[in-house]
């Protein structure tokens, strides 16, 4: 996507980075107006978000309108809702991973086929592999990640980094140079077996 408006706004770099924000935050564009799903988005507001003032934003929803290619995107876009940034408050992890293009689908594989033998209840799964972007697997799980299952995901083929996101804040913890971790599961464990010992 990343490309189409490179291509088409590539001598309006500002008109680029009001399209890109509406991109990725799935704002659409339709009779010259911008909306959030069917709830309009006043241009002044969004001009402030964005940086830009509002001429550009009246400029790019009227380029828009006018590119049909364009039109065809920006009437479709919706945001998609996600449990990602609500979880770690509700009690679940989140399993960010980073994976290579190249093994993007197999990993993705990988990893669902894996938290299904380690019997790991999935809430949600979310997944990009956008060409510009580093290819990320979102997966929203009930509970917390088995160290083993930990272990195992860390040797798929194609992965590059696990962030787990959790509603534990204080035990932050880098664990490997592969993996961001926001509690260490190896010390939780240890943590618990010392609790116990009299």
């Amino acid at each position: 996507m990343m490309l189409i408006l490179e291509a088409y706004f590539k001598n309006y770099p500002a008109r680029r980075k009001v399209a890109e924000f509406l991109f990725e935050n799935g704002l659409s564009v339709k009779n010259g107006k911008i909306y959030l799903k069917d709830v309009e988005i006043p241009i002044s507001e969004l001009a402030r978000a964005i940086g830009v003032n509002r001429k550009i934003i009246y400029h790019t929803t009227e380029y828009i309108e006018k590119t049909y290619p364009l039109k065809l995107i920006f009437e479709r876009l919706n945001p998609l809702p996600s449990l990602i940034d609500v979880a770690p408050l509700m009690g679940w992890e989140v399993l960010e991973i980073e994976v290579e293009k190249d093994n993007y689908e197999a990993a993705f594989g990988d990893v669902m086929r894996i938290l299904a033998e380690s019997n790991v209840p999935v809430m949600e799964v979310f997944g990009r592999n956008l060409r510009e972007e580093t290819s990320k697997i979102f997966i929203v799980i009930d509970g917390t990640l088995p160290v083993d299952t930990f272990a195992k995901i860390k040797n798929i083929k194609g992965f590059k980094r696990l962030i787990l996101r959790t509603p534990e804040k204080e035990k932050e913890k880098l664990v490997c140079n592969y993996c961001e971790v926001k509690y260490c599961p190896k010390r939780v464990l240890l943590e618990k077996i010392a609790n116990r010992s009299p």
